[in-house]
């Protein structure tokens, strides 16, 4: 109820903000779209990474899912190279634990060297023990190093040799950043180096010293083999080594092979044989549902209601209230409303709760794979097949 929605501006993605409060103090929260990255592959990670590093947020809520928390942790180092006011919440404790996955968050924050809390976000008690770390981050009141990956020891040098020079363009503010920039100079980023000279006001690629040096970082670069081409995949590989190390030591599993049963699923429900049928079968199965079951319930909302207005016609007859009373009240805003509930609810009640139930089952992620292919010759793309699914059940 305290949710303010809009859109980013000349954006179509939408983000949402709302107010907080907690031990008697305000925060405002800023919902910026979801994404695995921030190396500036989608829109979405445009703007979620431009949120991050030029809004000045006082602290940045990372929400990993503790299932897979390896995969997650590759965004949590590359938000910690743009900003150390960071909390790590690792959400789904409940899901995990069903799956037999332990999390040491203990272990997990000493490695990643930021705040780390774990939620199940049903529990109140959780997200109370969330707001106080962020409290605590926001304030200043917990200062904190957060531990950055460590590249090749070639890239570290191109890092040192270009920081020292971005160090004295920057303002003092946003000194954090000259690592994260250096690597996307380093990177040749173009996006991202554009999107920093427009909003930090400097001007990266014209400043002579800087140019000088790239020249210099770029001959070490070659001298050691290592070309423009594949500066992002080193960068990237290790980052993702990085983040399988510290899940590794950070998490435990009762079985290793938990997740054997839904990959043999998975070969099923996305085989190039099985895979549309099966889709077909089950959006039939709803979409039948919706329009044919729903009939029923619609039929018995109706004659309730039917039955409802003549008693109410008679009430007025009694009571001997003139005709273009009942007409305003019984066959205007009565009978208006109750059809709509009558058509409307039944399918809504049959529908929403059915697209929920495969959402939970972890299958729409499975239906936007299938349909990729098809969508992508249509020259959209997989993200739009739910909306499109969605569309035809209302």
């Amino acid at each position: 109820m305290k949710q303010h929605t809009g859109n980013w501006p000349g954006k179509t993605v939408e983000n949402s903000s709302g107010i907080c409060e907690y031990e008697n103090k305000k925060f405002l929260l800023v919902d910026i779209p979801g994404t695995y990255s921030i190396m500036s592959h989608s829109e979405e990670e445009e703007i979620a990474r431009d949120y991050i590093c030029f809004s000045n947020p006082d602290a940045t809520v990372v929400i990993v899912d503790g299932t897979c928390l390896e995969r997650n942790l590759n965004l949590v180092y590359q938000i910690m190279e743009i900003t150390p006011n960071i909390v790590v919440c690792v959400n789904l404790l409940d899901e995990a634990k069903k799956k037999g996955i332990q999390i040491n968050l203990e272990t997990l924050e000493k490695k990643l060297g930021v705040p780390v809390v774990g939620t199940i976000a049903r529990k109140k008690k959780t997200l109370n023990k969330l707001m106080e770390k962020v409290q605590q981050v926001a304030s200043g009141e917990k200062k904190q190093k957060p531990n950055l990956v460590s590249y090749v020891p070639v890239v570290e040098d191109g890092i040192d040799m270009l920081a020292s020079k971005i160090e004295t363009i920057l303002p003092k503010e946003k000194q954090y950043l000259t690592r994260w920039i250096s690597l996307k100079l380093m990177d040749r980023e173009d996006k991202i180096l554009s999107s920093l000279q427009k909003n930090l006001g400097i001007k990266l690629l014209k400043d002579k010293e800087i140019k000088k040096q790239m020249v210099q970082v770029e001959e070490l670069l070659r001298k050691n083999g290592m070309r423009k081409e594949n500066i992002r995949d080193v960068i990237v590989s290790s980052i993702v080594f990085d983040a399988e190390k510290v899940a590794k030591e950070s998490t435990t599993y009762e079985n290793e092979n938990y997740q054997e049963r839904d990959r043999k699923i998975d070969k099923i429900v996305t085989s190039k044989i099985w895979g549309i049928p099966i889709m077909i079968v089950f959006l039939g199965i709803i979409l039948w549902l919706t329009i044919v079951g729903a009939n029923y319930p619609s039929e018995l909302l109706s004659n309730f209601f039917g039955w409802i207005q003549e008693k109410l016609v008679w009430l007025f007859y009694f009571i001997g209230l003139p005709n273009w009373l009942k007409g305003v009240f019984i066959e205007g805003m009565y009978q208006t409303v109750t059809w709509v509930i009558s058509v409307m609810l039944p399918p809504m009640a049959i529908f929403f709760p059915m697209f929920t139930l495969l959402e939970d089952l972890g299958y729409l992620p499975r239906i936007a794979f299938n349909l990729d292919k098809y969508f992508k010759k249509a020259c959209s793309s997989r993200k739009t097949s739910i909306n499109h699914v969605h569309g035809i059940g209302m």
